[in-house]
């Protein structure tokens, strides 16, 4: 029998009702073989590289699957389809975006998946949220844990943190 494994997942949405969209998005996802299901707060954050575009919502979700990594991959495309995601550029705005942040200690680098996420320890609007579902999670290439990268992210990088929304997320 499969033993079931910790996953976190990281949604973001700039475009149009941000919180609609997030919200659709968790309750899908809670609707997967995803047991244990939790939800971070909502953060506010800005684009990337300060591209000029709408602020994003953010937020990070984890619970226990017994999917495997390329299935959890296709089950998240599925539900960006389904919410209307166009993929036209790289950074570019987004009705809604999902990626799989961890999947327990697995480290898989192919063209189609990449876990951990290779762009996580840059990305605040990860580490916060991550931090507070998961405050001892572990980096499973470098063995940081979630503090410490948060705290190196606020000593290297000058962006201005996410900030938490007072909106509660209602898929739960």
């Amino acid at each position: 029998m499969t033993t079931a494994i910790l996953v976190h997942l990281g949604l973001g949405s700039n475009l149009g009702n941000r919180l609609d969209f997030l919200n659709q998005a968790c309750r899908e996802l809670a609707a997967l073989p995803l047991q244990n299901f939790r939800v971070s707060a909502i953060y506010e954050s800005e684009p990337l590289l300060k591209m000029p575009q709408p602020n994003y919502y953010n937020l990070v979700v984890c619970g226990l699957t017994k999917l495997s990594p390329f299935e959890l991959m296709e089950k998240c495309q599925q539900i960006e389809n389904r919410l209307g995601r166009v993929r036209k550029e790289r950074w570019g705005s987004r009705i809604i975006d999902l990626d799989i942040l961890s999947y327990g200690n697995e480290i898989i680098n192919t063209e189609k998946l990449k876990i951990p996420h290779p762009e996580m320890e840059k990305r605040s609007f990860v580490l916060l949220p991550l931090s507070e579902l998961s405050p001892d999670w572990v980096h499973p290439e470098s063995g940081t844990g979630i503090r410490m990268l948060w705290e190196k992210w606020t000593q290297t990088i000058d962006e201005e943190h996410p900030k938490p929304l007072k909106l509660k997320n209602h898929s739960n």
